[in-house]
């Protein structure tokens, strides 16, 4: 009840959203009809299809994304005829009769043998539109549907959201009815109302052909409710946690541990690394550390160090170390690759492959890395999402052994990450982890992507701090962007110590060869583990490729990487 009721808050707060800006004329030029024929139907209609659409962009991944995407430029085309006919009619007695007819429907304010029909129609364009840029509390909904598949839930959750938006378009309408009203009573300027209106209409459907009812108008908004979803997710979230928790308190340290749940079933493995499958009841007696991760995650990478230093002190105290690998990235579901990525790192604590999520989802993890640490009985007692804190998760640990009446050695562990492994340089990075596939994509400056299809592309020569672009015709995918023809780059304005760049061969495995420039010149003593001094590298498989890594003062720099041959693919930078 608590996540519905913050669905519906969401949706209510959309008003204010700027992406909400470019639908508010097509509501309102519908505003002095009845609301029982213009306004109710044309709100069922966007609720419909919004719901219809996000849930279709939950469970259906990029193909929904696609889809989506043409129902967009089919809305376009029919809210752009609507303004069309709002602004010039004469324009519409010149075509065919059946179009005639339906910009009349769609256009004529008064038109009581079509109000019904045609508010729903624009209500499904207008849903169709605005789905696409909702707030964090949808992405939550998406996100977590993305994860578990359709369910009753996931559909109450984006109904309760839809409601929310629709009951906020609601009272606009009625606002704006009667201020649209008094206009035209005390100014008698229905015509040029109705061609204000037109433009009105034009303009939005222009901001969202180009993209600028996603980028312009956030970044100008004066109302954004980013915020505002936030903290009501924060507060959701303190209320769910709440309750009849059971704490313990080690005196030495003053560590108080809630109980947080019960260890789940690890079933929903699809294979086992270095272990053969292991359940609740086999690991009872035993302290768990439960660590997800994926191996191309920097994150997860600079954390794992730690993990494998706790797997390796306390194996005789009791303590078993449970890597569980979820995949982000496409690659990251084979079995050999993440094999490889075992033995690359020298992992040799069990290994669980969750490629379909079924153990993320029993925890309802949400981070890489994540750990959850599991008491002798069973329990969940601690949790630590992303790097840090180590020093605090190794005392609870020792905590958790020595309840379990385990000796623990005298002092923690001490660790030193080497390579792609060392701590992160947190002060002064100023670069933001960046996708590069469009469906997360941002940052970018090479013009408008082209959605899976071929584009010749250029950057800009002087971009601004962490924006990025490609050069060479490249084909940009939902993860990712392939190199359709040699030589193409990627060049980034960065501020970080490090900078890596999640790559990948061609889909016949050729090595791909690349050569790094740092302000235009050989990297020299800033180069990083995968290139040498003179930039130079050779993409042989799907992982992630420290290509910078600062001496000294970090400073901020263009960095540019240029791959010899075809087919490379590039999914994401991260930074350190």
């Amino acid at each position: 009840m608590v996540l519905l009721a913050v669905a519906y808050l969401g949706g209510v707060l959309t008003i204010l959203s700027p992406c909400i800006l470019p639908v508010l004329p097509f509501v309102f030029a519908r505003s002095d009809q009845p609301f029982h024929k213009s306004g109710l139907p044309l709100l069922l209609g966007m609720v419909l299809t919004f719901a219809g659409v996000a849930t279709l962009a939950a469970v259906g991944g990029g193909w929904a994304v696609q889809a989506n995407q043409w129902g967009r430029y089919v809305a376009m085309a029919l809210l752009a005829f609507f303004g069309v006919t709002l602004l010039v009619p004469q324009l519409a007695d010149r075509l065919s009769q059946p179009l005639v007819a339906l910009g009349n429907r769609l256009s004529q304010t008064a038109d009581s043998r079509g109000g019904g029909g045609s508010s729903f129609v624009l209500g499904i364009a207008t849903g169709l539109l605005w789905a696409p840029c909702a707030g964090p509390i949808l992405g939550l909904i998406l996100a977590g549907a993305a994860l578990s598949g359709a369910s009753l839930r996931t559909a109450a959750l984006l109904l309760a959201y839809a409601a929310g938006a629709a009951t906020s378009l609601a009272l606009a309408l009625l606002v704006g009815g009667r201020v649209f009203a008094a206009l035209k009573r005390s100014l008698n300027a229905g015509v040029w109302i109705r061609r204000g209106l037109g433009i009105a209409v034009l303009a939005g459907v222009a901001l969202i052909a180009t993209g600028l009812d996603t980028g312009l108008l956030t970044r100008v908004s004066l109302a954004s409710t980013n915020s505002l979803e936030q903290s009501l997710l924060d507060r959701a979230k303190a209320v769910s946690s709440s309750g009849t928790a059971k704490y313990a308190i080690d005196p030495p340290t003053g560590l108080r541990l809630p109980v947080e749940g019960t260890l789940p079933s690890l079933s929903g493995a699809t294979h086992w690394l270095n272990s053969p499958p292991l359940t609740p009841a086999k690991l009872r007696g035993k302290v768990v550390l439960i660590d997800f991760w994926t191996y191309s995650c920097i994150n997860c990478l600079r954390a794992l160090p730690y993990v494998q230093a706790w797997a390796s002190r306390y194996a005789d105290d009791g303590l078993v170390v449970i890597g569980v690998h979820t995949p982000e990235f496409a690659f990251e579901h084979k079995i050999d690759n993440v094999r490889q990525a075992v033995q690359r790192l020298h992992i040799t604590f069990p290994v669980a492959m969750d490629n379909n999520y079924a153990i993320w989802r029993a925890f309802d993890n949400h981070y890489w890395p994540a750990d959850y640490l599991v008491d002798a009985q069973g329990r969940i007692r601690y949790h630590a999402f992303g790097e840090g804190d180590y020093d605090k998760t190794e005392q609870v640990i020792r905590m958790l052994l020595k309840a379990a009446h385990h000796g623990v050695p005298t002092s923690l562990a001490t660790v030193h990450g080497k390579g792609v492994q060392a701590a992160a340089d947190f002060v002064e990075v100023r670069s933001p982890e960046t996708y590069i596939g469009y469906l997360k994509a941002r940052g970018f400056a090479s013009g408008r992507m082209r959605p899976d299809a071929p584009r010749k592309y250029s950057a800009p020569d002087h971009p601004r701090l962490n924006a990025w672009g490609l050069k060479g015709t490249w084909t940009v995918q939902g993860e990712k962007a392939v190199l359709d023809k040699a030589p193409g780059s990627i060049v980034f304005k960065f501020h970080a110590r490090d900078l890596n760049l999640v790559l990948g061969p061609g889909e016949d495995g050729k090595p791909v060869r690349f050569r790094v420039r740092v302000d235009g010149k050989a990297p020299g003593d800033a180069h990083g583990v995968d290139t040498d001094a003179a930039g130079n590298g050779v993409v042989t498989g799907e992982r992630l490729y420290q290509l910078v890594r600062q001496p000294g003062d970090v400073r901020t720099h263009l960095f540019e990487i240029e791959f010899l041959d075809p087919g490379v693919q590039a999914y994401s930078f991260t930074f350190g």
